[in-house]
């Protein structure tokens, strides 16, 4: 069975660091494409990043390209979301998800983790 676990979150002051990660397992993880996609209290969910099966980046979100980083150790099966320059509007659940196919749907889901920056 396919599983994604987030780990990482927690209070981070404005401007502060942070470094989510994702432990997968089920799937022959170095073979997919994986996503960050997030979502802000109160709001719908806003993909943030995704990067190829062999660790190439696709894309950010213009909300915050130059200041995350997306990457992957698929020898860990472990997938990064490296989080510089934090805003209170980075506030939300970061989901990792499993891409079904190359840019596909997102066929699974962690359960997530909490990301709050504030003062």
């Amino acid at each position: 069975q396919v599983q994604l676990v987030e780990s990482g979150g927690g209070l981070v002051q404005p401007g502060g660091s942070l470094r989510l990660s994702c432990a997968a397992s089920g799937f022959t993880f170095s073979t997919y494409w994986m996503n960050w996609v997030r979502q802000a209290p109160g709001k719908g969910l806003e993909w943030v990043s995704t990067i190829i099966s062999g660790g190439g980046v696709l894309g950010y979100a213009d909300s915050v390209k130059g200041r995350f980083t997306i990457s992957r150790d698929n020898a860990k099966n472990t997938l990064y979301l490296q989080m510089n320059s934090l805003k209170p509007e980075d506030t939300a659940v970061y989901y990792c998800a499993k891409d079904f196919g190359r840019g596909d749907s997102l066929d699974y889901w962690g359960k997530g983790t909490l990301v709050t920056v504030s003062s």
